[in-house]
């Protein structure tokens, strides 16, 4: 659900409140907002308990940033790329607590992609909550590592593209997942400086290609492990490239089916502030389907999992708040540090200004509320 804020500023009452940056909890503090900002945080008082109409939760962290979500209650944004399919994603998203959703449009024909940032300015621009920007995965990627994407669709960016990827960067945040092999240092490097969030995906390249792709302006990598080139003693591939760099980051799709626990275990420790969480969520997401077409296939939902006949992983089915109790159980990752996965490590990959991803003095009030058992109890937006 989503909790208003009214004015006057409401006063919200954490038993623990997670400031952000995988830093401890600080106990038992009020937080006051107005006008959709942080005005105080301080510790509470006994003229606070005798109010005794302040909302209180167990836990008040950072709002959770979803950077890859394809859609959510019975929406895709690929099937119908509107204001009102962006709207029912976040509201829909929010129920796992996400407070800020990158939603997700996939590899289609042509320049199709345009009819999603022409979505994502329209919702923009009438007030739809919890929106930060788009994510274009695809269709430059590899033709040897589709996935699910529709091979037919993947082709190289060209002039025009760029052109219009530099354009659409100066209206919002825009993460763009390529195959970097088939990018030309130059070109990446002009989308990296027009501010385009540029990402390896899909990709068949090799470590030393990587590398230099980091050089230009590559910033991370889309699902790491999914649908790229892995690591073995010789070959890096990108999965050990990213891995090894100090500064790349990457999303990770934990949901038990798409990455070994142990192999997450491993990038989790390999990956300290770099590695964030995604849900690379489908329509199924706080929906009521169960099945859909995708491409003409159709994918179904069993288990837990989202695949299509020849049982191909086809995104996924989990909310974040799953994904943060999946680090924390399966991975040893520390709350605080979990909580980070999920909402600052994700700012500071899309490169948003402090304090995004921080419960800080004048910061935004995007803010996630939990109980001790880490379910959700309200996002504020």
């Amino acid at each position: 659900m989503t909790v208003p804020l009214p004015d006057p500023a409401p006063l919200i009452r954490a038993r623990r409140l997670f400031p952000g940056g995988g830093n401890p909890a600080l106990p038992d503090r009020i937080v006051e907002i107005g006008q959709g900002r942080i005005t105080d945080i301080r510790p509470a008082t006994a003229a606070d308990a005798r109010l005794g109409d302040i909302p209180e939760t167990d836990i008040l962290c950072p709002g959770f940033v979803d950077l890859q979500i394809n859609g959510a209650g019975d929406r895709q944004f690929n099937h119908d790329p509107t204001p009102e399919t962006l709207n029912r994603m976040a509201e829909a998203a929010r129920k796992g607590g996400t407070a800020l959703i990158l939603p997700t449009f996939i590899t289609a024909p042509g320049r199709d992609y345009v009819r999603a940032i022409e979505a994502v300015r329209d919702a923009r621009a009438a007030g739809v909550p919890g929106l930060l920007g788009l994510h274009l995965e695809g269709p430059f990627l590899s033709p040897d590592r589709p996935g699910i994407h529709h091979p037919d669709a993947i082709r190289p960016l060209d002039a025009e593209d760029v052109a219009i990827l530099t354009r659409a960067a100066r209206m919002f945040p825009i993460l763009l997942t390529v195959a970097p092999e088939t990018v030309p240092g130059d070109v990446l490097s002009a989308l990296a400086e027009a501010g385009v969030t540029v990402f390896a995906g899909h990709s068949a390249a090799t470590a030393d290609e990587i590398d230099a792709a980091e050089a230009a302006g590559l910033r991370g990598a889309t699902h790491l492990f999914n649908a790229m080139t892995q690591m073995t003693s010789r070959a890096p591939g990108v999965a050990g490239a990213v891995m090894a760099s100090d500064r790349l980051f990457a999303g990770v799709i934990a949901d038990g089916h798409h990455v070994d626990w142990r192999t997450l275990r491993v990038a989790c420790r390999a990956m300290p502030g770099r590695l964030f969480l995604v849900t690379d969520a489908m329509l199924t997401l706080a929906g009521t389907r169960t099945d859909f077409l995708l491409d003409g296939r159709l994918i179904r939902l069993g288990g837990g999992r989202l695949q299509d006949a020849e049982g191909r992983l086809a995104g996924a089915h989990v909310d974040m708040i799953s994904c943060v109790r999946n680090v924390v159980t399966h991975c040893d990752v520390p709350l605080p540090l979990a909580l980070d996965m999920a909402s600052g490590i994700p700012a500071r990959a899309m490169q948003l200004r402090a304090p995004m991803g921080q419960i800080a003095m004048g910061g935004p009030a995007h803010l996630t509320c939990l109980t001790d058992d880490l379910e959700v109890r309200g996002v504020y937006v």
